[in-house]
């Protein structure tokens, strides 16, 4: 199962990324014009047994914001064409660059900032840290963000143990439509 997974996530991440490179263009001069600074965000987060790795992703937030998880920044900082981004999980495209590069998965647990220690310690108790990152899960196709750790942590920790295939093909589709 690891190794078809990981035959899985590179090629798709390498047709998606070549298939998306026009959207990504094109979401590159829209921050771009929106607002001041670099279009791509790159952000320490906790991948695969705890180790740190750069998330790259579209930047939707203006420069200077700190360096919080998205519940708790403030509403203000996310710019117009972030919203947007965020709508369509645009955003997220870059990170097709960290699965080719074995840092992350398509399908997994989201990667969380190394300050968020509640969660880290939820995983690590669950065995969560064991599996790489995803650009998408199953918390989020349910809808759970990282404002409730221990619930995050048992829903990667279940993903998990029914890891497959076919339910990684459904996280996908489910988070392409998904409803808001």
């Amino acid at each position: 199962m690891k190794a078809a997974k990981q035959i899985f996530d590179v090629a798709g991440a390498a047709l998606l990324l070549v298939a998306t490179s026009p959207v990504l263009a094109l979401t590159v001069l829209a921050v771009r014009a929106s607002s001041p600074g670099p279009a791509i965000f790159s952000q320490v987060r906790v991948g695969r047994d705890g180790r740190l790795f750069r998330c790259h992703k579209l930047r939707t937030m203006y420069v200077g914001t700190p360096s919080l998880p998205s519940h708790e920044a403030p509403a203000d900082s996310v710019t117009s064409v972030g919203k947007v981004l965020r709508k369509f999980k645009l955003d997220e495209l870059p990170q097709f660059w960290n699965v080719l590069k074995g840092e992350m998965s398509l399908v997994g647990p989201r990667p969380c900032l190394p300050t968020q220690t509640e969660l880290i310690e939820c995983r690590r108790r669950l065995g969560v840290l064991a599996a790489l990152p995803g650009i998408t899960g199953l918390d989020q196709i349910r809808g759970i963000d990282m404002s409730n750790p221990e619930l995050l942590a048992e829903t990667d920790a279940a993903y998990l143990r029914t890891a497959s295939f076919w339910l990684d093909l459904r996280i996908l589709f489910g988070t392409l439509y998904r409803r808001p």
